[in-house]
């Protein structure tokens, strides 16, 4: 299936999912917005010709010695050995990266948005003068407004809050409007996708070239990204990794090998987080359990340029060992990347094991690393977060974010639970709309879609402890049923959200300092489980966790339970981790075995409890002489 567009000069043949295009039945499409998970319905395969194929090619350029601007110093980029990386993971292969932070604005986007700016003029699409508006992590912004400024047109950037601060000065300084939007799901209507097609509606003679649906996309790194290194490589590729964003880079030059090497092997990096790697057992955390600071790879949808099909293997990656692997490539190779690179280096270095003496891995490398990378901590001179109150209005929050030069503020309830967020954005677009009023609370405003931080109990419990830290905030624990009448409290290091069900349940809080309390704990019906929710919030109560007796804890407990005394009356639940008594009773010369069962146990608690002088802390909230109450859970 192919359209032809006719143009004063020649007929160009254009892939049927262009922009606009949108007859798919059943399509998620709307006269407002075009999703960019959209099926393809392109008919490339390998081994058509050039008259059979669907899409027009354009043949590699020999670089001039002298460029007639800047955009001809796009593509012809390096491809470098890895050399100390390589040898430290045992390598036997050749590992190469392609280092495409070399092209004129900093990234491999440059090649695509050159790609599809010419050719949308070449159908008629556009014309100098016009307005192009892209959702975008910030690369492909870069290179549109990159080409916009050469061409003459008026760009505007939406983009995400999380991309950092360096691609928002180079936007600016390319003259590209910005509008910045919340890290939301694709089809939420505050994301970047769907302002940006809000805009298109409202801007005159504005158009979205579309990166997700746009086959110029993978077309420009099939006709040149892939040419490229079968030059540079000799036509020996024997294996091809990189990370899937749209899926564009990734697609192009694997359906250009699998044509002139039909053996290479191509693997695709995704991040924790992401749903795009197949199969789709991999995909096991999700978007909200996890972080996906990397920028510009992986998505909560699988984008319409991408061709899983010509991916042989998937790989996983999180963001920490891409950032570390991304600060070894800078420090150890001298190649200046960002986390994208990192990620794919990181998949690379596992992947090419398979590979013998003699083969060769080559890697896509993307972007340039941001600069307060090398700014140690202490050095960052960090302020006190922004946080404004549900009830202030929208005039006076624009007035504290203007003033503050902040685009973006966390709101809290007086009691300090986190409602969510609000952008300048966010309020000016709603007042524009007529929904919100100025006089408005900007509760009414505040997105409410948004990530917790998790911190793992063993590894920072003991840093917070040494730094005499007043606040602890335990975590979210996963609780699963066993049967009807059971119910497992894993370890506390296993953070997931549970179930909460008033109805059958009775409410228990956390405490961790005066001003910070904390529900939801919930117990069974009998009251022998407990599973910690992290909300905060005054409830009278009071859980004690011991979760391991070594000396750093038994401090920090003592330190913790010391700020109770005087409190109101509160009840006291307690949970004691069975490790934390194998160790007690090691401690006291009870050689690790519970030699007397579980009958044991209210003995051993109670000597716990004594030592940490919980008893007295009992006694001085409960002077009528409650009895302690214990429950044990063999698992």
């Amino acid at each position: 299936m192919m359209a032809s567009v006719y143009t004063s000069n020649k007929t160009i043949r254009v892939c049927p999912f262009l922009n606009g295009d949108v007859e798919n039945p059943g399509a998620k499409t709307s006269n407002t917005w075009i999703s960019p998970n959209l099926p393809s319905r392109c008919t490339w395969k390998p081994g058509k010709s050039v008259s059979e194929s669907p899409h027009h090619y354009v043949p590699q350029q020999k670089e001039p010695k002298i460029l007639s601007n800047v955009l001809e110093k796009i593509g012809h980029t390096p491809l470098i050995r890895v050399n100390k990386i390589s040898k430290a993971y045992g390598l036997k292969c050749e590992l190469l990266a392609k280092c495409e932070y070399f092209n004129a604005g900093g990234s491999v986007k440059d090649r695509i948005t050159l790609r599809m700016i010419e050719d949308a003029e070449k159908a008629g699409i556009i014309k100098p003068g016009d307005t192009l508006i892209e959702p975008t992590s910030g690369n492909t912004g870069i290179g549109l407004a990159l080409v916009a400024a050469i061409k003459g047109y008026r760009c505007v950037i939406v983009m995400p809050e999380k991309m950092s601060m360096e691609k928002v000065d180079i936007l600016r300084a390319l003259g590209a409007e910005i509008i910045r939007t919340p890290c939301a799901k694709f089809d939420d209507p505050e994301s970047n996708v769907r302002v940006a097609w809000k805009l298109k509606n409202e801007y005159p003679n504005s158009h979205i070239l579309d990166q997700y649906r746009n086959p110029s996309n993978p077309l420009a790194h099939y006709d040149t990204t892939a040419e490229e290194l079968l030059e540079q490589c000799d036509g020996k590729i024997d294996m091809f990794v990189a990370g899937a964003g749209t899926g564009g880079t990734i697609t192009g030059v694997a359906r250009k090998l699998k044509e002139k090497c039909p053996a290479c092997k191509i693997v695709g990096v995704d991040p924790e987080g992401s749903i795009v790697a197949l199969p789709s057992s991999l995909n096991t955390i999700s978007a909200k359990d996890t972080t996906m600071e990397v920028e510009g790879i992986g998505h909560d949808f699988i984008p319409t340029v991408l061709d899983r099909s010509v991916i042989d293997q998937w790989c996983k990656s999180n963001d920490k060992e891409s950032f570390l692997m991304a600060r070894r490539l800078i420090n150890e190779e001298g190649l200046l990347c960002g986390g994208s690179a990192g990620s794919a280096m990181s998949a690379a270095v596992k992947a090419a094991k398979q590979l013998k003496e003699g083969q060769r891995c080559v890697n896509g490398f993307s972007f340039l690393y941001d600069a307060w990378w090398s700014i140690k901590v202490q050095k960052l001179n960090l302020a006190a977060p922004l946080i404004l109150l549900s009830d202030v209005n929208c005039q006076k929050a624009v007035e504290i974010l203007q003033e503050k030069s902040c685009n973006q503020a966390p709101v809290v309830a007086e009691s300090g639970v986190i409602l969510g967020i609000v952008t300048i954005t966010n309020i000016l677009s709603s007042i524009l709309a007529g929904v919100t009023q100025f006089s408005d609370p900007i509760i009414k405003v505040t997105y409410q879609q948004f990530s917790k931080v998790f911190i793992f109990m063993k590894r920072i419990l003991a840093k917070l402890i040494k730094q005499n830290a007043d606040i602890i905030c335990l975590q979210e624990t996963h609780i699963k049923e066993t049967d009807e009448k059971h119910l497992e409290c894993p370890k506390l290091e296993k953070l997931f959200t549970a179930p909460a069900d008033t109805r059958k349940k009775k409410g228990i809080a956390v405490y961790v300092k005066e001003d910070l309390k904390a529900d939801l704990i919930w117990s069974d019906s009998e009251g022998r489980n407990l599973v910690l929710q992290i909300w905060i919030n005054a409830i009278p109560i009071l859980l004690v966790v011991i979760y391991a007796l070594n000396g750093d804890q038994k401090e920090f407990l003592k330190h913790l339970y010391g700020k109770i005394v005087g409190l109101e009356k509160r009840n006291i639940c307690i949970i004691v981790d069975f490790n934390s008594i194998a160790d007690y009773q090691k401690d006291h010369g009870n050689g690790g075995k519970n030699k007397g069962g579980e009958r044991e146990l209210p003995k051993i608690c109670r000597e716990m409890m004594k030592e940490l002088n919980l008893i007295d802390i009992w006694r001085r909230l409960h002077p009528e002489k409650k009895p302690f109450t214990f429950y044990s859970n063999p698992h």
